[in-house]
């Protein structure tokens, strides 16, 4: 049973860092699941405290994923097409031009929707409202994949040192 926990640990791991920018997959709630697999096994190698803080911080980080492109969006000028749009680009994306698809599209999507709701608008509002989106993003991305990396570095960390 140990050897199984440890290698589901590591794929959940491994499979939660590849979720932080693959939109079909929660990356760090699984990154986190792997490390709870880990402290399930007999040697315990994490504390409360560890599972606490990186428990938070993966809440944090998906709360923040989620409402950072409104807030951006939001900020920079941008109305609800904006956003739509820029979750229709997440989506589309992932299939259209992986991974690059998944950083043009959104911006693109925030783009397009942005010069759908108000056509009199000018075309550099819609591209100041896509680069807010493109920044919420990468933001929100970013620190996925570095909560998510920090987990896997620990998860690998502990099996080495077992």
């Amino acid at each position: 049973m140990e050897t199984f926990l440890e290698i589901m640990a590591v794929l959940c791991g491994i499979v939660g860092v590849a979720g932080c920018v693959l939109p079909v997959l929660p990356g760090t709630p699984l990154t986190y699941v792997g490390c709870v697999l880990l402290a399930l096994t007999s040697y315990h190698p994490f504390s409360w405290t560890f599972m606490i803080v990186w428990g938070v911080l993966t809440v944090v980080v998906q709360l923040a994923d989620y409402y950072l492109p409104a807030v951006m969006t939001s900020k920079f000028g941008g109305s609800p097409y904006a956003k739509r749009g820029s979750m229709v680009g997440v989506i589309a994306g992932f299939f259209v031009w992986p991974p690059w698809g998944l950083i043009l599209c959104p911006f693109l999507g925030a783009f397009i929707g942005e010069l759908l709701w108000d056509r009199n608008n000018s075309k550099q509002h819609a591209f100041k409202v896509a680069v807010g989106s493109f920044v919420a993003f990468l933001l929100g991305t970013g620190a996925k994949l570095v909560v998510s990396s920090m987990m896997l570095f620990y998860i690998i960390k502990e099996l080495i040192a077992h």
